[in-house]
């Protein structure tokens, strides 16, 4: 046994291993290679840096000195500063100026904070931010959803396309943190219920040609009225209607169906023109022949009093003096009766000769005579 002076595994005696203190934290491996720290040596010396820190009093290099851990009065107010200063960045706050904040006093409403910076102590404040000044926009018959089509039913029973987008702002944070838990979704609900009632209130004509923008401006009336009975603190600023078209897969139909209608409205539209100038020729007509008979009716009156009163005159002349009346009205008579006849009438005097009369030859063109000498 004497001669075996190692260990029980043999090996050399009076030393370690490796030839080093395991412990020193200097030595070398047996293999020559540095020694690596053990890990309670480590953690060690961070509690010794801590309590340094601390202002705690330092032990010894293994951290089994006599001091034990503590703290000072420069620790304590270190501390408190730190708190403080936490508290204070958690209380203080700023809001932009197209924001507004709520603030809530355990929970619930206490008052609504301006642009700059807010106080609000937690925790027993706390504060949300709202952007209000800024415009939002909804859409609605856009596709994007199998909810979201857009197809309305007219008042005619036809059905239309719809897309619209609805701009809005917030006027009131407060009643829109607490009355409404999705404010784009309650806008959208709003708008398509206010849509589809003044469609079904409307002809698929207007819509699709004059009357968008009425149909916009009742449409910002109705989500407006709609969004104040829930006390939303939403404004609705403007409508914009962006899209009124036939269902897509029946267009080329409707189209025809717009086209036939247009004939026809332009085929009604010339037959009444037609009626209207057949009408009024037909009312000048008669307004001419009704003016004409009245002209006749007053002429032939005037003529039959005129002659009447002429035959009262004459009578009287006649009562006066008959004998001169009467050649008098012989003589007018045979005036008028042969006034346009082509005669040449000769007395028996100068026909005969009598009275130193010569007489005139049997046959003596007269009319030839007086019809070259009218030509002349």
């Amino acid at each position: 046994m004497s001669g075996n002076n190692g260990g029980p595994w043999g090996g050399g005696g009076g030393g370690n291993r490796g030839g080093g203190n395991r412990g020193s934290g200097g030595g070398n491996r047996g293999d020559g290679q540095p020694q690596i720290p053990e890990i309670d040596e480590i953690v060690k010396k961070g509690q010794e840096q801590l309590r340094v820190l601390m202002g705690g009093g330092g032990g010894g290099r293994n951290g089994r000195g006599t001091g034990g851990p503590g703290f000072s009065k420069r620790g304590v107010l270190l501390g408190l500063v730190a708190l403080v200063v936490l508290w204070a960045f958690a209380s203080f706050y700023t809001v932009r100026p197209e924001e507004r904040s709520v603030e809530l006093l355990f929970g619930q409403y206490y008052k609504t904070g301006n642009p700059g910076l807010n106080f609000a102590p937690w925790p027993v404040v706390s504060h949300e931010v709202v952007q209000t000044t800024t415009e939002r926009v909804t859409e609605v018959g856009t596709g994007r959803s199998a909810l979201d089509t857009g197809l309305m039913l007219t008042r005619d029973e036809a059905v239309v396309d719809i897309e619209f987008q609805v701009v809005w702002n917030v006027t009131d944070p407060a009643r829109l943190l607490f009355n409404l838990a999705d404010p784009r979704e309650t806008v959208r609900a709003a708008s398509e219920s206010a849509m589809r009632d003044i469609i079904a209130r409307t002809e698929l004509s207007p819509i699709l040609n004059r009357d968008r923008g009425a149909i916009a401006a009742d449409l910002r009336q109705a989500v407006q009225e709609l969004l104040d009975s829930y006390e939303s603190g939403i404004n609705v600023i403007r409508v914009n209607f962006d899209k009124a078209d036939p269902p897509e897969g029946v267009i080329n139909a409707f189209r025809d169906v717009q086209t036939a209608r247009q004939e026809r409205d332009r085929l009604e539209r010339e037959a009444d023109a037609y009626a209207n100038r057949v009408l009024a020729q037909a009312r000048g007509q008669a307004a001419q022949i009704q003016e004409e008979a009245e002209a006749y009716r007053a002429e032939v009156i005037n003529n039959a009093q005129g002659e009447a009163a002429r035959f009262v005159s004459v009578y009287s002349e006649y009562v006066n003096a008959p004998e001169v009346t009467r050649k008098r009205m012989y003589l007018e008579t045979m005036e008028r009766v042969l006034g346009d006849m082509n005669l040449t009438i000769l007395d028996n005097v100068t026909a005969t000769g009598e009275n130193g009369g010569s007489g005139v030859l049997p046959y003596l063109p007269l009319d030839q005579l007086q019809r070259q000498r009218g030509a002349n």
